[in-house]
């Protein structure tokens, strides 16, 4: 019997020529990519250990952490003319306004490549909200408060862009020019399309506890070589395959993050890199 999900691509695709119109429709298939990036402001999203730094104890980290970023800025300390680094100024120890300009590999001190360590990320990061969180800043002036809520709202956005490999390769790829249309997919390969679907399917119809694991497992292996490859395809500067490689990334991302998995299957996914 023909199941709902396979009529509808029929109608709709008519062997396949309008498989991008299929794709891009996300009540379809229910295959909208979830977003990536985190929202809003970082000032309430973080651990309660950052909340009781002291001011002096944050001057002390940012005296440390002077070196943590070798970007060079060319721009004055909006406090005293001096020439300011990324996050404050050596001179006043000011906090300085977030430079739009700056990477995100750049924020967190990080090589620019795929394969990162996110244990050193996340470390990172870490020491970089002790030192810029607007908690530091409560009893600071009202640009001091702004500069810490804009500069610890960046640091978080650029955490969690790095953090997983999909976020990660598109801002990879993004950085090199290369942009992958949102809900779209007009070059993917019919077999592809084909192969998602009756994921899809599967999942949607079963209530075999074993059936939906063996799903689970089947697709944190293909995420996997999917994520092996994109870094061997950045390393090598294979932009074209890199883009479709972050394609697939998308839907076999969004099929684990579905509501049919358990968290417990969810939880055992550990990107590489």
């Amino acid at each position: 019997m023909i199941t709902l999900y396979r009529l509808r691509f029929l109608l709709t695709s008519h062997g396949f020529k309008y498989a991008s119109k299929f794709i891009s429709n996300g009540q379809l298939l229910n295959l909208v990519l979830l977003p990536c990036f985190a929202s809003g402001k970082a000032v309430s999203s973080y651990r309660k250990d950052i909340h009781g730094v002291s001011h002096r104890k944050a001057v002390k980290v940012h005296l440390t952490l002077n070196s943590f970023s070798t970007v060079t800025v060319n721009r004055l300390c909006w406090k005293c003319g001096s020439s300011a680094e990324l996050f404050f100024c050596p001179s006043c120890n000011m906090i300085q306004p977030p430079d739009d300009k700056t990477n995100y590999f750049d924020i967190l001190k990080c090589e620019q490549t795929f394969s990162l360590d996110t244990q050193e990320l996340q470390k990172r990061y870490v020491e970089l909200q002790r030192a810029v969180h607007p908690d530091n800043f409560s009893q600071k002036s009202l640009k001091e408060q702004e500069y810490s809520e804009e500069q610890s709202a960046l640091v978080n956005k650029a955490y969690r862009t790095l953090q997983k490999p999909l976020s990660r390769a598109v801002y990879m790829l993004k950085l090199r020019g290369v942009l992958l249309e949102e809900g779209t997919d007009a070059t993917a390969d019919p077999a592809f399309l084909l192969e998602i679907m009756e994921i899809n399917e599967s999942l949607a119809e079963t209530c075999s506890q074993d059936e939906v694991s063996a799903i689970g497992r089947s697709v944190r292996e293909k995420l996997k070589d999917l994520t092996e490859r994109m870094n061997s395809s950045l390393n090598k500067g294979d932009l074209l395959t890199a883009k479709e490689l972050l394609a697939q990334m998308k839907y076999f991302t969004n099929i684990e993050e579905k509501p049919q998995l358990p968290e417990w299957m969810l939880n055992l996914h550990t990107p590489t890199g």
